[in-house]
């Protein structure tokens, strides 16, 4: 499968270690609506058969040198991997069809990206039919300073919008991948959530890159419970930034506590959580796939005590784009709205509307959407199917939307 190329919605997750790799825990990837494992280490061929059989792919760790930013003694990647060590990994390297892709590295420094772009070029080689794989880090990762000190920094330059171009301009991939665990690393700083979005969904719109995001299933600290709005959250905020790949973090232990499988390979409640969130993602696809987002507005975040931080963020209290004016949440609602354009010449285009407010889900409730718009036709579809759209004697039309769910109008002339 070309992961690149894909039109479809690709859900994934984190690790599925040797003790859940039988045929019942493949056979509860298929049915939890899992189409690829990363990270994955087989513990022999019978695996990958077991994979392919339920037309689930994986991204294997372990072929090729590995290289993790966050240990690794940064800025000395040429030195300790050179670039005859993927040549050699490549000679041992037996193919098989359920392997989509080999993951060669994890949050790298930039001071290691000029040798990772040489090592990639190489990879791609190598293996002309696999995604080389590389994930980057959050934004929350150290930043440099301009002392010495800078080769032990995590990001290896000033900003992470720099990290992000020096990727863009040195590393050879298609695609940008990340991951942000906002439940257990920013809960009381969402706005660096919300810029780490914005620099990389830009960056894959200005490149013509793919966007892959890495959430959270899992928990950092135990007393903490991941729920399905929790999940809803993450999940439709990447969607809204026009993500094409969400790959859960993690299914089985890898880190952290509460996943989806435990340490004996049997469900955690998160399986069923997830199950259901990612049939929500699969039918809310069938919608979303005909447009390509352009741009992504905040509307309310009033009460965000970290949003002045980040200037380009710029929440507003209505938006107005011409097809569609005066837009808002009622009673202080927080409101992402991802602009999206046609794929198609002459086609519709379309708003997904993400209730951001009560992200930690500790009071769930509804906040009305409003907005008026001279389009001929004005329809609205959520999670599953159409949603009927009230439209008021003076022509403003209205609906309900629940904390951390989202609702994409369609505008048609």
């Amino acid at each position: 499968m070309d992961l690149l190329r894909s039109e479809e919605l690709i859900l994934g997750t984190y690790i599925l270690a040797p003790y859940a790799q039988t045929e019942r825990h493949i056979r509860e990837l298929a049915q939890c609506g899992i189409d690829l494992v990363v990270c994955l280490k087989p513990n022999g061929r019978e695996v990958l058969d077991l994979l392919a059989k339920y037309g689930i792919g994986c991204i294997v760790t372990g072929v090729l040198p590995a290289w993790w930013g966050g240990r690794s003694p940064n800025g000395r990647m040429a030195q300790d991997v050179p670039l005859e060590a993927y040549r050699e990994a490549a000679a041992k390297y037996a193919d098989h069809p359920a392997v989509w892709g080999i993951d060669i590295g994890d949050e790298p420094s930039a001071l290691d990206f000029e040798h990772y772009g040489r090592a990639v070029a190489l990879c791609k080689t190598l293996f002309p039919k696999k995604m080389i794989y590389l994930n980057l880090f959050p934004n929350y990762a150290a930043v440099a300073t301009n002392t010495e000190d800078v080769v032990t920094s995590q990001l290896g330059c000033a900003t992470y919008e720099e990290h992000i171009k020096l990727y863009v301009e040195k590393v050879p991939l298609d695609y940008i991948s990340y991951d942000n665990y906002v439940y257990s690393h920013t809960l009381d700083k969402p706005g660096g959530m919300f810029d780490n979005f914005r620099i990389v969904a830009d960056a894959c719109a200005r490149t013509g890159k793919s966007f892959w995001y890495i959430p959270q299933v899992n928990t950092r600290q135990p007393e903490r419970d991941i729920t399905p709005n929790c999940l809803r959250y993450q999940a439709y905020l990447a969607l809204a930034y026009g993500a094409c790949a969400i790959n859960w973090a993690c299914w089985t232990k890898g880190w952290w506590e509460k996943n989806v499988l435990d340490e004996k390979g049997e469900k955690t409640p998160q399986y069923d959580r997830l199950k259901e969130v990612n049939f929500e993602l699969r039918r809310f696809w069938e919608h979303l796939r005909a447009f390509r987002r352009t741009d992504t507005k905040l509307l309310g975040f009033d009460s965000a005590p970290d949003f002045s931080l980040y200037p380009a963020l710029a929440p507003a209290k209505t938006l107005d784009l011409g097809f569609v004016r005066d837009l808002r949440g009622s009673d202080g609602a927080d409101l992402a709205v991802g602009v999206f354009a046609p794929k198609k010449a002459g086609g519709e285009n379309a708003l997904l509307v993400c209730n951001c407010s009560d992200f930690r889900d500790l009071s769930p409730s509804s906040h009305t959407v409003a907005f008026r718009s001279d389009s001929t036709e004005v329809r609205l579809v959520g999670a599953s199917g159409p949603i009927p759209l009230e439209r008021t004697p003076d022509g403003e039309f209205r609906f309900e939307l629940y904390t951390c769910r989202a609702a994409l109008i369609v505008f048609g002339d």
